[in-house]
């Protein structure tokens, strides 16, 4: 056995229900799962039935850490397990900030959290204890506010993360998210609706142990390679300079940047929201994740004069990244950079996913301006680019202000269902998608992916090599084979858990490298067999709870928009799809 895996193996058990916690020695885990999705795959099985309620109490969240979280340059993230209430299966989202360093410095390597409370809590978990701390002064309260109140109130200042949900979560909005100290969320899948049906407004972790290097030479030398390699990359000097936000004017001239609800792909005023004019405008600082050398978050600052004093301005910080402003930006069609900002800052207070939010308005304002639905359910106007509104409507959302509302708090295709307009709701199986309508692989990759993330399998950038070579769609046995393998490795990556930004970083030779640094002695093909028992084990996961990807429709809009590499042919994603599944079965 390694000696460097029993530093990982303690899962921390915490039980709302009888307000009991214990840990266990998970080394049998660690040892043949790596860390990360591999384990939490295996926890999830464990702990969760194929009949659980999401938001009930059988459902259970897994939070896990890797053999490098916490050492080496961009082992920052952490993965959450859990059943989606958006779309009933097995999901994952992943979170920076210093949700992993603490966990890890914390002394665990999985955290289970199961049952519910009978009433409102945050937990405070250290290395020996976890407190089960009253929340119900913190019940109602905003995430931002909540956040702040956490950090006076517990210690472990730098050490410490506090994932939090906003009143969405409380009220069990589906797509409701939990944010990470600032500006990181656990975004997709509804993970904040799951916390809020356990009660659970926040959760602590203070990390402060540390552990003793197998071979410190060793450790040493990989990780002053890796950090040289990760900031001398040109990826890495993207993300920093300008973050993703510079995806904005590539997709939107090759015409791949959604716009008003997938129905163009090309918004008139991209330039307006561009990385670029965000930076020369209202840029105010970076902010990197724990180990993390890049610094890819941009926060930019807002100012605004009190309405009843004149002369006397507010500053306001708030994070952007291109997929909020693909969101709620172009496929709102706001060109205001001020209004998008104000946007976010209220999607942040309340704790809502941006990427379904954004869905979701879009899907209102098309079927509104149809006469599908009309101001008697929507209560204010909503029209392309009035982000005032759009504003309200959120909260509207958040509150689930009327019936129309507690409906769109379920999603698009809740809205579509009870409503029509099913030929422009945009959502796949219940759950709307990143922002690239960049061609046929990345619409493929959509229906199968745990996290309904463009980093899934990262086939919106597969589609843009053959958009970029002036090449042909590949057969459709070439297209699965080439997302499948893709998807594969990733399964390492989470793992361990790396942000995918550092994909390109971590390939095989260096994660060999980094983990017989620490006395793994794993071989390439050791990982590579490892990475198709993690994804074939996650995908028969899904399936016997239910999931037929050959069931799920393309959404007719996204049929009708044509993306860079032509209109989207149904029959092709259906045969991709098909022969992903082939290997699995």
């Amino acid at each position: 056995m390694v000696e460097w895996v029993k530093t990982l193996s303690r899962v921390l058990y915490i039980d709302l229900t009888r307000k009991m916690c214990w840990v266990e020695d998970r080394t049998d885990l660690f040892e043949e799962w790596l860390g990360g999705i591999g384990v939490a795959t295996q926890l999830y099985r464990e702990e969760v039935s194929k009949e659980a309620d999401p938001l009930g109490p059988e459902n259970a969240v897994i939070f896990s850490v890797g053999p490098l979280s916490g050492l080496f340059p961009m082992a920052s993230k952490t993965v959450a397990a859990f059943k989606s209430p958006l779309d009933g299966y097995f999901a994952e989202s992943h979170a920076g900030g210093r949700s992993a360093s603490a966990i890890r410095y914390a002394g665990y390597g999985a955290i289970v959290i199961k049952g519910a409370s009978d009433r409102p809590v945050y937990l405070v978990v250290e290395s020996e204890k976890t407190r089960f701390r009253d929340a119900g002064a913190l019940w109602g309260m905003n995430s931002l506010s909540a956040g702040r109140v956490l950090r006076e109130v517990t210690g472990g200042a730098g050490f410490r993360t506090i994932a939090r949900i906003g009143r969405a979560g409380e009220r069990l909005v589906h797509y409701a998210c939990v944010t990470t100290e600032t500006y990181r969320h656990f975004g997709r899948m509804g993970l904040g609706a799951v916390f809020g049906s356990k009660n659970l407004k926040a959760l602590v972790i203070i990390g402060s142990g540390g552990f003793k290097l197998p071979n410190v030479r060793a450790y040493r030398e990989t990780y002053r390679n890796l950090w040289e390699l990760a900031v001398r990359s040109p990826v890495a000097k993207k993300y920093h300079d300008l973050g993703t936000a510079e995806n904005v004017m590539p997709l939107n001239e090759i015409g791949a940047l959604p716009t008003r609800n997938f129905s163009s792909g090309r918004f008139e005023n991209a330039e307006d929201i561009s990385g670029e004019e965000f930076a020369r405008n209202v840029l105010a600082r970076r902010v990197a994740c724990s180990m993390c050398p890049v610094a890819c978050i941009h926060v930019a600052a807002i100012r605004e004069e009190y309405e009843d004093e004149k002369y006397f301005f507010k500053t306001e910080f708030v994070s952007y990244d291109y997929e909020p402003i693909y969101a709620v930006g172009s496929n709102l069609g706001i060109c205001d950079r001020f209004g998008l900002l104000k946007i976010f800052h209220v999607l942040e207070a309340e704790g809502v996913d941006v990427i379904s939010t954004g869905a979701v308005l879009a899907w209102c304002t098309e079927a509104l301006e149809k006469g599908i639905i009309s101001e008697n359910e929507t209560i204010i106007p909503l029209r392309w680019g009035d982000w005032k509104n759009y504003i309200k409507a959120i909260q509207y959302i958040s509150e689930q202000a009327n019936d129309f509302y507690k409906t769109a708090a379920k999603g698009v295709q809740a809205l579509a269902s009870k409503y029509g307009g099913r030929d422009f709701a945009v959502s796949f199986n219940n759950v709307e998608p990143a922002g690239y309508h960049t061609g046929p692989l990345f619409i493929s990759s959509l229906i199968i992916g745990f996290r309904h993330s463009h980093l899934d399998s990262g086939a919106y950038s597969m589609d843009q090599k053959i958009i970029m070579s002036g090449g042909k769609l590949p057969s459709t046995s070439e297209a699965a084979r080439i997302i499948r393998e893709e998807e594969a490795w990733r399964q390492v990556l989470n793992s361990l858990v790396i942000c995918l930004f550092a994909r390109g970083l971590y390939g095989k030779e260096n994660v060999v490298k980094a983990l017989n640094s620490l006395d793994y002695n794993l071989s390439e093909d050791d990982l590579t067999r490892l990475a198709w028992k993690i994804y074939t084990t996650k995908n028969k996961q899904k399936i016997e709870e239910g999931f037929d990807p050959l069931g799920i429709k393309v959404p007719k809009r996204l049929l009708e928009t044509p993306t860079p590499l032509g209109s989207i042919n149904e029959q092709y994603i259906r045969e991709v799809v098909e022969k992903i599944f082939d290997r699995i079965k």
